[in-house]
């Protein structure tokens, strides 16, 4: 590795992240017959808490030794990974993908399904996606997992587990109640592995009028172990905007390149307050979706130094671009919401990642096409909301982030991975390179460089958010539970060998205490 790269990301390196736990004899196993095995040499491994030159044993999808100089079994695949960083897979937190890929898109809509999805994800060392998955209010649970576990395991190659999206509704005092309401019905999606449930929209107008249902949900659905991660926008601020930019000018105060005031940063501040207190009124963990602002940020952050369970997620979007790009011909590429925010916004975004308010990162992908996202006639009332960025998004953090020392390898290692995996309950299975964990393992090479462009894109969307950008430092190589599913730019996972990963009932994670800096 170059000397002026490993100065750069040596620069604050603790003197004492060398130290791995003991963990490095091998498994008991090791004396028996052996498996098929893959052994990596001479990588940096990247944890959260720290980095080790040391070579790794995987067998069995699982990370079965780490230490120096591993002689390969019979058999064995090896890879030589000198002056590559061995980072934990990247958990993506939030996309939409639909689990069949035999249901054909609806017209302008999502193009991307669980398998174009995966193979983007791959591409970029996603190895595990978090997707959001609607469960009708009557429905049975454990019906629920059975029927989208089997489309995970029939239809994916990255790793899955599921946000359950729900819509309470209120009843009449002499009707039973709604079952999104009864922590029963929690209960039982937590022992099968659904520990979430989102978007929980505050953007939409069945939200207050439904307000009983939804502070019941919060509270019971907390009781039972379950993380509300919430859409934190308010439906009347944004409808309120979206009606005065429709009485301007003749009607072109919908152009797209008002998109930002039609959904207005105060939106955002109530209801992140919104959220913030529910989370103190109940008790229950509670996590602002994709969130933008840096004033809401700043509420979050108090109440995360007042011992509340408040969880913070942000998106590529904000983190690699401003509302100045509405402006721009291809300003519709840009549009979702909540939208992009000035540079001040993004500055803090970019503050709370290294400070630890910020905790994970989640594309919020959904895959319009470059025509549809396009679209001369598209207005802010009727969007193409979503971006293209699973492929893309980890470069331009590692290339934006780290290079430019804004964070560090371990800050960018937990706000991809490893507090994604504490917050529903996957760790230490997943978000760590560590003996007995999932063998998920993205081999990165920090010099090389490359100038993103369309026609690399996996996805559908056939377009990239961060086109014409020189990014420096790419993942080539993807490992998902010990298997190679992405090599030097060429899928090799299948569908159907993704699984679906069950999260734990909540606890209280231990994350990286919140810096003063």
């Amino acid at each position: 590795m170059e000397s002026f790269l490993r100065a750069r990301l040596n620069r604050r390196l603790p003197a004492a992240v060398i130290c791995f736990a003991t963990a490095f004899m091998m498994q008991s196993s090791m004396t028996q017959a052996q498996a098929a095995e893959l052994v990596i040499h001479n990588g940096l491994i990247i944890n959260e808490n720290g980095r080790l030159e040391a070579d790794i044993r995987i067998r069995d999808e699982k990370i079965v030794e780490i230490g120096s100089k591993l002689k390969a079994g019979p058999g064995a695949k090896e890879i030589d990974a000198a002056g590559k960083f061995l980072m934990p897979g990247i958990i993506d937190t939030h996309t939409h993908l639909p689990l069949d890929p035999t249901i054909p898109p609806r017209a302008k809509g999502n193009t991307d399904d669980i398998v174009s999805g995966s193979r983007a994800a791959l591409a970029g060392g996603i190895t595990l996606l978090g997707d959001f998955i609607g469960i009708r209010n009557d429905e049975d649970p454990n019906a629920f997992v059975d029927k989208n576990k089997t489309l995970i395991e029939k239809n994916s190659i990255a790793d899955v587990y599921i946000h359950a999206s729900v819509a309470p509704v209120d009843t009449p005092k002499d009707a039973p109640p709604d079952p999104l309401t009864q922590k029963a019905t929690f209960d039982k999606l937590v022992a099968r592995g659904v520990v979430s449930t989102g978007e929980d929209g505050m953007h939409r107008p069945t939200y207050d009028k439904n307000s009983l249902a939804w502070i019941t949900l919060f509270r019971v659905s907390g009781e039972a172990g379950v993380v509300s991660m919430v859409h934190a926008e308010d439906y009347a601020i944004l409808t309120d905007a979206q009606r005065r930019l429709t009485e301007q000018y003749g009607g072109a105060g919908l152009s797209i390149k008002n998109f930002a005031q039609s959904a207005p940063v105060i939106a955002e501040i109530l209801a992140v307050q919104r959220t913030i207190a529910i989370a103190e009124a109940t008790g229950s963990p509670m996590y602002t979706l994709h969130t933008t602002s840096g004033r809401a940020l700043k509420e979050l952050e108090d109440a995360q130094r007042r011992g509340l369970m408040v969880y913070v997620e942000t998106r590529p979007w904000n983190l690699f671009g401003t509302d100045q790009g509405y402006q721009k011909p291809d300003g519709g590429i840009y549009v979702g919401g909540p939208p992009l925010r000035p540079k001040w916004d993004q500055d803090v975004i970019w503050e709370d990642i290294r400070k630890g308010v910020i905790h994970t990162i989640g594309t919020d992908h959904t895959a319009f096409s470059k025509a549809d996202k396009l679209d001369p006639t598209q207005t802010i009332l009727d969007k193409r909301m979503g971006q293209n960025t699973l492929q893309d998004y980890p470069t331009m953090m590692f290339s934006e982030g780290v290079m430019k020392d804004r964070i560090t390898l371990e800050q960018m290692v937990a706000v991809t991975s490893t507090n994604a995996a504490k917050i529903f309950g996957m760790y230490p299975r997943k978000g760590v390179i560590q003996v007995g964990s999932d063998a998920d393992i993205v081999i990165w090479d920090p010099a090389k460089k490359k100038i993103l462009n369309d026609k690399d894109q996996i996805s559908r969307a056939g377009y990239s958010t961060y086109a014409g950008r020189e990014v420096t430092g790419l993942p080539i190589t993807t490992i998902r539970r010990g298997e190679i599913v992405w090599d030097n730019g060429k899928i090799l996972g299948q569908p159907g060998s993704g699984k679906y990963i069950p999260g734990g009932r909540f606890q209280r994670p231990v994350l990286r205490p919140l810096s003063n800096d």
